[in-house]
């Protein structure tokens, strides 16, 4: 009772009156029944900025949607399809039609009206304080004014308004107060974006993803795989540091590591042509960056023997002679013999000229600035996994044995299976930032590779993949969830063991792409699971038919979507191309009944704000405690 007093006194200076406890509540009561938000959840960007740009732009078609509700009747599917592609890409859009000339007074009248039309449908799912808090700093005030009447009334309030926008084109602002509106426009079509794992590797611009997701104001990550490796990078992992950059040297991005982060291949380089020979299929640089990679690969695995990797550490097992590895009891040819570096009496350790290379990486990876920041926002808005409005969000997997029972894993001599092993990695991953102990710093690789990582879910075989042209020993064995978590009993057993109702939520996962093309789907387990890879990366494109999926919850429920590859934005500037839906799934069907924020993890946060309201009217009432404003 002491320690609800003590609440109750520091909640009277926020309310210190009863009629200040009288008016939250029902400004709370009121929220509680307005249409939950929309939230757009994706996965595996893979470096791929402008198809993610575009995505993110367009909210997965919920502005082109929005658009044709709204203007179906009035607005021709021309005009439709240059209004939303004005508000993706507004400099771009007006820089087009001014070449063209088709700029002019009567335009930017139209156009305005037709964005404030626009913005005020969507600003009434919301409260004018929501709303507010998305304005842009400049014209909030006259956009403010311009979303709360009708522009099509004949009142002294219409007259009014319409002089607003005659004044914001005479004035020559209509530019910059359309950038504004199609600002505000996409704030408030999506209020929460999940980015389901996976914003680095494979395409040319992370860094530049990074900085969008940083500009946006409700983001929240759910760490891929491949993000763990950079994460770790910048932590001060050296094997990290040479997974990083062997992934960067495989698939021909080195500008994101010496041009976007500063990180200089300069000794790398000059130690790889002193070094290696020069051979058809491998380059020097991989050679060089590879033996370096598997050495610090040995050493950690030798550190940590509850992984049960020994089957990794193959450079023990390489014949030069013979020109051969033994890998499971036989041995197989190497594509290449060039390894001058191999001692065999010790086959992890680094040479001297190894141990300059990963020292001199060390430091450039520890010196750039912009990496710890995008580094620092991963683990300030990012997660293992995330429970969200009844659904389940982590990257991979929940690693699982054969039998659908959850896999029991040893850290340190504690056995951990399901939650607690995903709570586990979590706190080892933050330790590894925070504190920089090599135990946890290990585990940023294991995330990363693991055959029991959630975030990962399969044995890799890099070595194999790099040296061993027989691609039988390149298959990489997959943890059972991937399998049996199709059956319906089975992701209920995992949504039961993070909390959730299985008869009404869901889990959603990234990490593996949809094969389309020969009859996958990502609705799984009677509907419980959503794979949402969202296949950015063009690579892909072939083998699973579709540029991959997002999903989008609003408060009709549940639609996921499978995206055409998207033709760059010189095609969506000039031809109105969007990245059109191949086809949409509803999951959730909630027309006729549709989600109120009451029932929202939002809707629980503001019934206990009320009950905590409603006991401070109690104390007022009762004299416990007395009104102090007045």
């Amino acid at each position: 009772m002491q320690n609800d007093l003590k609440y109750l006194k520091l909640l009277s200076n926020q309310f210190p009156t009863r009629q200040s406890a009288y008016t939250e509540i029902i400004n709370l009561e009121a929220i509680l029944n307005l249409p939950c938000a929309t939230e757009h959840f994706m996965s595996d960007i893979h470096g791929e900025l402008e198809a993610f740009t575009h995505i993110h732009n367009n909210c997965s078609g919920v502005i082109r949607e929005l658009a044709n509700k709204v203007f179906g009747d009035s607005l021709s599917k021309q005009e439709r399809a240059d209004l939303c592609t004005l508000i993706y890409y507004p400099d771009e859009k007006l820089a087009l039609l001014k070449k063209s000339g088709a700029l002019g007074s009567a335009w930017y009248d139209s156009t305005l009206k037709n964005l404030c039309n626009l913005a005020r449908v969507l600003s009434d799912l919301y409260t004018r304080s929501h709303v507010r808090k998305k304005l842009p700093e400049d014209y909030g005030y006259i956009i403010d004014e311009l979303l709360h009447v009708s522009l099509g009334s004949d009142s002294a309030h219409h007259h009014y308004h319409e002089r607003i926008v005659e004044s914001i084109i005479a004035t020559g602002a209509a530019d910059d107060f359309i950038r504004s509106m199609a600002r505000l426009i996409k704030r408030l079509a999506v209020t929460r974006l999940h980015v389901v794992g996976d914003v680095y590797d494979r395409g040319p611009r992370p860094d530049r993803i990074m900085d969008e997701l940083m500009a946006y104001d409700n983001v929240d990550i759910q760490w891929g795989n491949h993000d763990v490796a950079w994460m770790g990078a910048a932590a001060g992992s050296e094997v990290c540091m040479a997974q990083v950059v062997r992934t960067c040297v495989h698939y021909n991005t080195l500008d994101v590591l010496e041009s976007s982060y500063g990180v200089s291949l300069r000794e790398l380089a000059l130690f790889a042509d002193a070094t290696y020979e020069h051979e058809l299929g491998i380059h020097r640089l991989e050679k060089a960056i590879n033996a370096i990679l598997f050495k610090l690969m040995e050493q950690a695995i030798a550190r940590h023997p509850d992984w049960q990797m020994d089957d990794r550490c193959l450079l023990g097992k390489i014949n030069l002679e013979a020109g051969t590895v033994r890998i499971d009891g036989r041995d197989w040819p190497l594509s290449s013999r060039d390894f001058p570096t191999l001692d065999p009496e010790h086959p992890s350790e680094l040479s001297e000229g190894e141990r300059r290379v990963v020292d001199g990486l060390a430091a450039a990876f520890a010196d750039s600035d912009r990496l710890h920041r995008h580094m620092q926002f991963m683990y300030d808005h990012g997660s293992v996994y995330k429970v969200c409005n009844g659904r389940l969000l982590f990257h991979g997997c929940v690693p699982l044995d054969k039998d659908g029972e959850f896999s029991v894993v040893v850290s340190a001599g504690k056995k951990l299976r399901g939650k607690s092993y995903l709570d586990h990695v979590d706190r080892m991953a933050r330790r590894a930032w925070t504190t920089g102990e090599q135990r946890a710093l290990d585990w940023m690789w294991y995330l990363w590779c693991g055959a029991h990582s959630p975030l990962s879910g399969r044995t890799m075989k890099t070595f194999e993949r790099a040296y061993v042209a027989d691609k039988s020993t390149w298959a990489e064995p997959q943890d059972p969830y991937f399998d049996l978590s199709r059956d319906e009993r089975v992701a209920s057993r995992v949504l039961i063991e993070f909390g959730l109702d299985p008869s009404s939520a869901h889990i959603v996962n990234g990490h593996t792409p949809v094969h389309e093309v020969d009859g996958d789907t990502p609705i799984r387990a009677g509907g419980r699971l959503l794979v949402i890879d969202g296949g950015f990366c063009s690579a892909y494109h072939k083998t699973t038919g579709i540029a991959g999926y997002t999903l989008i919850a609003d408060s009709n429920g549940l639609r996921l979507k499978a995206h055409r590859p998207f033709m760059g934005v010189e095609a969506a500037l000039e031809g109105n191309q969007d990245i059109a839906s191949a086809h949409v799934q509803v999951i959730d069907n909630r027309n006729d009944n549709p989600v109120k924020v009451a029932e929202t993890d939002d809707g629980k946060s503001i019934r206990q704000q009320i009950e905590d309201l409603s006991q401070l009217l109690g104390a007022y009432r009762s004299g416990i405690l007395s009104e102090h404003g007045k």
